[in-house]
């Protein structure tokens, strides 16, 4: 008679064996999670021991904290990992734009309740596009809470930006009407989310094409570019915030590390020489990359984190 797998002994072995190895896993395992904010319920994935140094991950647009599935693992085992999705992005819900504040300030003041109801006391930033934005708005509101800022591809100077894209912005923010719109609405079309991903990458084959098209259905929601057009009228006060932001870099001197994709088409490498020239003793790498520079650099990205955190 051939022996049962399960015999005492093989029950004795499992029974000891899978709790030791599901404990194993439970610190840097990825967890899915919704608090409720104010009136918005935000959603964020986070990972890592709680003990250990907290790193807040900022999505761009139009992507959600899905931009950071790749990194999250590549982190965790090591560091506390949180990124969330704002309102109107990813999990996250979208209340009616005519009823609710889609600018910056309240986005950020968002993210530090956020912070606040986790129980984050301190954090490095990471910011991407949008990120940027909503992190240096943090950073001003909290200085001792930041103990240091990733930067990746998200400008804080006026130069930092390709003309192109600023001759779309220049007449929307300065007469909205319709026809001032419509150029800031191409922005949705999923031909431009997947040109968003793939201009500039040179390293095109990795790019996952769930990346743009989960961006796309997220874009596509009904009433979601009525949100997202909101987002981009109050980018000018971005803009008129710039000051600001880089006399808290020239002031405070944040251990400051940048991953640039330096073939970006919205934001130059200008944008890096001039923060380079506040924090001078900013670890600065450029990557053969473009907007969305995690999706080809994952593991250089990652790579650079980890010596700058150890440091």
């Amino acid at each position: 008679m051939t022996p049962s797998l399960f015999t005492s002994g093989a029950l004795l072995f499992f029974s000891s064996a899978l709790p030791v190895l599901a404990a194993g896993a439970t610190d840097h395992q990825v967890t899915y999670n919704t608090v409720e904010i104010g009136e918005v319920s935000l959603f964020y994935r986070e990972a890592g021991p709680k003990s250990a140094p907290t790193l807040l991950l900022l999505h761009g647009f139009p992507s959600s904290s899905h931009m950071f599935r790749n990194l999250i693992p590549e982190l965790a085992e090591t560091y506390h990992v949180i990124a969330p999705d704002y309102p109107g992005f990813g999990q996250s819900s979208a209340p009616d734009a005519e009823g609710y504040d889609y600018d910056f300030a309240t986005l950020a003041a968002t993210i530090i309740e956020f912070t606040e109801t986790l129980e984050l006391s301190n954090y490095t930033l990471f910011m991407q596009d949008f990120g940027g934005p909503v992190g240096f708005r943090m950073a001003l509101a909290n200085p001792d809470r930041v103990d240091g800022i990733i930067i990746q591809n998200a400008t804080i100077h006026a130069q930092g930006w390709n003309p192109d894209i600023v001759s779309q912005f220049a007449p929307f923010w300065g007469n909205r009407t319709v026809e001032t719109e419509a150029p800031l609405r191409g922005f949705f079309a999923p031909e431009t989310t997947r040109w968003q991903y793939t201009q500039g990458a040179t390293l095109a084959e990795r790019i996952n094409p769930d990346a743009w098209v989960h961006d796309q259905a997220g874009l596509d929601r009904p009433g979601n570019h009525d949100i997202q057009l909101e987002y981009l009228w109050n980018y000018q006060d971005n803009v008129a915030q710039y000051p600001e932001w880089q006399s808290y870099l020239a002031e405070h001197q944040p251990d400051t590390l940048i991953v640039w994709g330096r073939n970006d088409p919205f934001f130059l490498t200008d944008g890096v020489s001039a923060i380079q020239e506040l924090v001078p003793a900013a670890d600065v790498h450029l990557f053969d990359a473009g907007h969305f520079a995690l999706e080809t650099h994952v593991a250089e990205i990652s790579a650079a984190i980890h010596d700058f955190m150890s440091r």
